[in-house]
């Protein structure tokens, strides 16, 4: 086998391969004896067709097999010996075909793993938020706490005010006739939640038990069903019942619920939790501006299969952080399709820090030691709360386990970073300043509804 390798760019190759005419021969023969064996043509024995005849019959069949078998074994053969940093699946630009007695070309475009030579990356000037806890933040989350443990009551008013759930009979009318769908009996609605028509609950807010009223509306332009869409409506309401939220008193009692003693434990554990959660967002949004810095200093031209497999590993973060809190991606109208087109640029970003990163750590010689390693472990097994032996296992295998020492590397290489940057601590932004973040959710998809891979992460 003979094969020359081209630079294309700077993540392509072009390999030329030329497989000589005994070698061509030699698959043919062991192809037509491979089929030799199963073929079935009438007047001949199973395994003991001629070749001829097998060439007439099965000469595509061959040709497909050898074919695949020759690109198969000299490809890889080739990326091994010439040590090409192949990312993604090559793209077979020529070939010729299997002929008896003639050798056998084709071409192949790759896409390779860029070689870089990071540079300007030390005493870089860096701005960091100053952590300042907000009082406020504890008030607000023992609130939501008691809000998520609210009972709903009949309540003694007698009308009906938003945030109250109320039971109503209702049937709607277009044009003077029903239509499906439109009547519901002992129907329980929330005021204010938004689930029905908009300006249908406004309307209900205020009626009193056993009161009837006709509550005019106008069906969205895009409603989920055709023949209702833009068209006003009447809904004959009645309303039987009405319920309001009861929320527990704040004390120890309420504590227990949430698995501590007293009311003071819950707050401590609240407010660890709240300080923890700043300031690893401080943290991460100084990663993210050093790892900015570096990418405007060291440009890197990404290959497309770095890419697709970075949107891959991001998509499927977000999903299951979302089926961890019981929802799916089509809920807020995430597709892998829109996704993919909303979060490019945020995943080649990740793959370019990602990679300038690895290659400040070679030039830098930082490597993860096996002390390091353990640490890790011991650190995942806390976390994940699962046995040490469990978290091992898991990272015995040589692909877990190289990329476990690639995170620890990239961790110390952000550490000498930040140790040699000049960071200045600012005050933090007001909540109406701060800008959103690159992961944040695409806006819900409108609906004609009633309604690493490389390290990073969604």
């Amino acid at each position: 086998m003979n094969v020359k390798i081209e630079d294309v760019s700077s993540i392509k190759k072009k390999l030329s391969f030329e497989v000589a005419a005994d070698q061509v021969d030699k698959e043919i023969s062991k192809a037509f004896k491979k089929i030799g064996k199963t073929a079935k043509i009438k007047g001949f024995r199973a395994g003991k067709i001629p070749v001829a005849v097998l060439e007439k019959y099965y000469g595509a069949q061959m040709e497909q097999e050898v074919l695949s078998r020759l690109i198969n074994d000299t490809y890889f053969q080739a990326l091994q010996e010439n040590a090409i940093p192949v990312v993604g699946e090559p793209n077979i630009l020529d070939s010729s075909g299997i002929v008896k007695g003639e050798a056998f070309t084709y071409e192949a475009e790759v896409e390779i793993k860029p070689e870089i030579t990071a540079k300007d990356y030390t005493k870089l000037s860096l701005e960091k938020e100053k952590f300042v806890a907000d009082p406020k933040v504890l008030d607000s989350r023992l609130e939501e706490m008691r809000t998520s443990r609210a009972q709903v009551e009949p309540t003694t008013r007698k009308k009906a005010r938003e945030g109250d759930s109320v039971v109503i009979d209702f049937e709607g009318f277009v044009d003077g006739v029903t239509f499906e769908g439109g009547k519901g009996d002992d129907h329980l609605l929330e005021l204010g939640s938004g689930s029905f028509i908009p300006g249908f609950e406004d309307q209900v807010v205020g009626m009193t038990r056993e009161d009837a009223k006709d509550v005019e509306v106008t069906f969205p332009e895009e409603y989920g069903q055709a023949e209702l869409a833009g068209k006003p409506a009447v809904f004959k309401v009645v309303m039987k019942e009405i319920k309001e939220k009861v929320v527990p008193e704040l004390d120890d009692e309420f504590a227990k619920g949430f698995g501590v003693d007293t009311l003071d434990e819950l707050k401590a554990q609240l407010q660890t939790s709240y300080e923890t959660q700043e300031i690893n967002r401080v943290e991460g949004d100084l990663r993210e501006k050093l790892v900015g810095k570096l990418i405007e200093k060291n440009p890197v031209e990404v290959p497309e299969a770095m890419i697709v497999k970075q949107l891959e590993y991001m998509y499927e973060n977000i999903c299951n952080r979302m089926q961890s809190q019981g929802m799916k991606p089509e809920m807020l109208g995430i597709t892998p399709e829109n996704f993919r087109e909303n979060y490019r640029e945020t995943a080649i970003e990740q793959v370019s820090g990602n990679l300038i990163l690895e290659a400040i750590g070679r030039q830098e010689n930082i490597v993860a030691d096996e002390s390091e390693i353990d640490a890790k472990l011991e650190e995942i097994s806390t976390m994940a709360n699962a046995p040490i032996d469990m978290v091992k296992k898991h990272y015995a295998g040589a692909e877990a386990r190289s990329g476990l020492m690639a995170q620890i590397a990239e961790e110390k290489v952000v550490s000498f970073l930040l140790e040699s940057a000049k960071v200045k601590e600012v005050a933090p932004k007001k909540e109406k300043e701060a800008a959103p973040k690159k992961d944040a959710a695409p806006k819900k998809a409108k609906k004609k509804t009633e309604k690493k891979a490389d390290k990073g992460d969604a």
